[in-house]
């Protein structure tokens, strides 16, 4: 094993050329991956928004993208490393993508790999019982993403003791806490006259704190020496793209063919479910698609480690125990109607061997699709409401010309509610990082007369705008939107276009993500022949890259600033390094003439009164309090970034916290249990689904169970049920977010009949008499 404190360039090419033992490319692949990599940076230099070359400035902006893709926490390389690494190829990267090669890609992670092996040496040697006292009065960075890199020799051992020690110490508060809480438990038992529980010795439990550690950063190198030589090229090439900007990505084949799927909402292979296992190798299934081919086959169940894929139902078993889980995933794969067989391992057992057959089809993943909830309740002056709740994960559309839609699954939904007569609408964004464009403007134009969403700008100048082409709305009455920071694109296009529109309540965090920029995906093809045919080979993955730019229809850009709410509720997002702001290589973009529209109503939401009347609820709310208190204590720890590596003092603030949580837990629990009983009949929630929604009666969402919503069965629980879970629970499951949503709601349907906000200190909500309501027509 190699260890190295390099000082000087010739020390450093001498680490070069050791390391590059460990991964050394064919010169055939090397030139494969370097003519990709050529096609890649042409395509960028000529079709990308920046219509930049691909020179010294990109190639400074590779070498950083790509060493921080390898060691974000900057804990690996060495200063002398990255030193060399800048003055080997900070301005020669363009020069030797030119020749169509990558030399960087290889030898960089050649030497990530040495640090890595190296590091994990002394983690294996340090990590032994005797080595650390745990009384020191040193301290250890919470986030290295903006320290420096240490220089090699004793600072960059220190950094690693330093990190080492803090790992053991948080290993040992996890033993207290479980020893705590075991001993909790058998005092239980005990009062209640009931036997002591046998404890369930497993392969992890019987590990000791420093081979917890040890294994820890043994499955890091694993991972790292998992990857072949494609793998480390994709991630080079990924630096190249992202250079020119955060949204502009290289996907490898693999990796397109993934993203399709995540877009389409469906794959063809076996409706499973896969986790890698870091410790026997394999994959775990971890959930069955309900109504997939493995779950109807009814042979592989949830916990089944697969060992062996054989193509047919003769062919030959292909080993997969040391294989990457993307791997093991493309084995499984295959066309609808062809089989597949699964060497596995059931659950539990450690020498039997099963073969399972199973013939691939299409699998539908619902579990990314629109949603809805219909909410009765009352307002606070007891006069019966119907609230509607969209719930849209993504803006997914099928790719492949099929009829996968978001806005097709949501029309449902809205002409469904409307048929029950709701009185208010919510459109919950929360976490919805965007998606298709086409389908975020065909969606606002459910809720928009004709008119025009966005508009965009290109390379030239040129500007473009985009419209609804609805002549109405189909849905027209009071209306929210609930975003978070993590909304962005076509979540951020939705919402802006119904802000500008005087349309919706825009409520929730300061701001949405902030990504004004429009991607499309390109096939990257390269110019080698086959042989045999005389033709070109086949695609080698896509590139998305970022063609335009958004704007809002008042001329704004939302890029970087994203949507700012009307109606603001605190959130912890808010002070996260979140955003795209926070992005390096992030554009820059100035507003343009907005374009000709009118606002939706004659008069202005009343957004002085909504945000008035919010805040003053949120004042008394209990469940916001500890989100503020949450926030305080997070700036606090963001500001001094850093935490002890003295175990009492560590134990004491562990204790404090448990204290705080464990009063805050019971606090809880006695509130929800007041809120319930004094709310028992104030909500009735009916949940709507895709497959549901055109059925006449309603489902009760209390009815409906994860794997109902998920379309994924994760197989019997092992373990009893903690009673506080359930305890735990949000009233009738809504969050303070989502309640604070729904009053803002009442209120401007409140405002539009009263011409003022309800008042919650004048009139307390009435219970209402729980009733199933069905539609007097069918929905189309």
């Amino acid at each position: 094993m190699f260890h190295f404190h390099l000082s000087t360039p010739a020390r450093f090419a001498t680490l070069l050329a050791i390391a590059a033992a460990f991964f050394s490319p064919s010169l055939q692949a090397e030139t494969q991956h370097g003519d990709l990599a050529l096609r890649v940076a042409t395509m960028l230099e000529d079709e990308h928004f920046l219509k930049e070359p691909f020179n010294d400035k990109m190639s400074k902006r590779v070498l950083n993208t790509y060493l921080e893709m390898l060691d974000f926490s900057r804990i690996y390389f060495t200063k002398e490393d990255v030193d060399g690494f800048r003055k080997k190829f900070e301005v020669f990267i363009d020069d030797n993508v030119g020749k169509e090669a990558i030399p960087a890609a290889y030898e960089i992670y050649a030497v990530y790999q040495e640090r890595i092996r190296s590091r994990v040496n002394m983690v294996t040697e340090l990590a032994k019982p005797g080595t650390f006292t745990y009384d020191s009065g040193r301290t250890v960075e919470i986030s290295r993403k903006d320290s420096d890199w240490v220089p090699a020799g004793e600072a960059h051992d220190q950094l690693w003791r330093n990190l080492i020690e803090g790992d053991l110490i948080r290993e040992k508060l996890i033993a207290d806490a479980l020893a705590e809480e075991e001993a909790e438990e058998a005092a239980k038992r005990e009062t209640e006259g009931l036997p002591p529980k046998k404890k369930e010795d497993t392969e992890e439990s019987k590990k000791s704190i420093y081979e917890k550690v040890s294994d820890r950063y043994e499955r890091i190198l694993k991972r790292v020496n998992e990857n072949n030589v494609e793998d480390v090229a994709t991630l080079f090439i990924k630096s190249i793209a992202r250079a020119y900007d955060p949204h502009s990505e290289y996907f490898s084949q693999q990796q397109y063919d993934n993203f399709r799927i995540g877009m389409n909402k469906s794959l063809t292979g076996i409706g499973a479910m896969l986790q890698k296992d870091e410790d026997q190798g394999g994959a775990t299934i971890e959930g069955l698609v309900v109504g997939g081919p493995a779950f109807k086959g009814g042979d592989l169940e949830v916990k089944d480690r697969v060992i062996g894929v054989s193509q047919g139902e003769d062919g030959e078993f292909v080993d997969v125990v040391e294989m990457k889980l993307s791997d093991i995933v493309d084995q499984i794969r295959g066309e609808i109607g062809s089989v597949v067989r699964l060497k596995v391992i059931p659950q539990g057992e450690s020498t039997k061997i099963k073969l399972v057959n199973i013939t691939r089809d299409k699998v539908d993943l619902k579990d990314a699709l629109a949603t809805a909830d219909l909410i009765i309740t009352k307002d606070p002056n007891g006069k019966e409401q119907k609230i509607g709740w969209i719930t849209l994960p993504s803006f997914y559309a099928d790719m492949d010309g099929g009829n996968t839609s978001t806005t097709a699954d949501v029309r449902r939904l809205l002409v469904r509610l409307a048929i029950e007569g709701i009185d208010g609408l919510v459109v919950d964004l929360q976490d919805n990082g965007g998606g298709s464009l086409e389908e975020a403007i065909n969606m606002t134009g459910l809720f928009i007369r004709k008119g025009p969403v966005v508009q965009s700008v290109d390379w030239r100048g040129q500007r473009d705008q985009k419209s609804s082409r609805n002549s109405e709305a189909v849905y027209s009455g009071p209306m929210a939107v609930l975003i978070n920071k993590a909304s962005a694109s076509a979540s951020e296009i939705f919402a802006a276009a119904l802000q500008d529109y005087g349309r919706a309540v825009i409520v929730g965090d300061q701001t949405t993500f902030g990504k004004g920029t429009v991607q499309q995906l390109r096939p990257v093809l390269t110019d080698r022949l086959n042989l045999l045919l005389n033709r070109q080979v086949n695609q080698q993955g896509a590139l998305k890259l970022t063609i335009q730019t958004f704007y809002r229809i008042n001329g704004f850009s939302t890029q970087r600033d994203g949507v700012v709410s009307d109606v603001r509720l605190p959130s912890i997002l808010d002070i996260a390094e979140i955003g795209e702001a926070s992005l390096p290589n992030a554009l820059e973009v100035d507003p343009i003439p907005p374009s000709k529209y009118r606002p939706f109503f004659n008069d202005p939401l009343p957004y002085e009164q909504l945000r008035q009347a919010s805040e003053a609820r949120i004042a008394s709310m209990p469940g916001f309090d500890y989100i503020l208190e949450s926030i305080a204590k997070e700036q606090k720890r963001i500001k001094e970034n850093k935490i002890s590596l003295n175990l009492e003092q560590r134990r004491q603030e562990s204790k404090d916290n448990e204290a705080a949580r464990e009063a805050r837990k019971a606090e809880r629990i006695e509130r929800f249990a007041r809120l319930r009983e004094q709310e028992k009949d104030l909500f009735t929630i009916y949940k709507l689904t895709q497959d549901n929604v055109l059925e006449e009666g309603l489902t009760l969402a209390d009815e409906l169970s994860v794997e109902d919503l998920s379309g994924m069965t994760r197989g019997k629980k092992e373990k009893e049920e903690d009673p506080d879970i359930k305890a735990l629970e949000y009233p009738h499951r809504l969050d303070p977010y989502e309640r604070e949503t729904i009053r803002i709601v009442q209120d401007l349907i409140a405002i539009s009949e009263t011409g003022k906000p309800v008042n919650i200190s004048e009139a307390k909500p009435q219970p209402r008499e729980k009733t199933v309501p069905v539609p007097t027509t069918q929905p189309n």
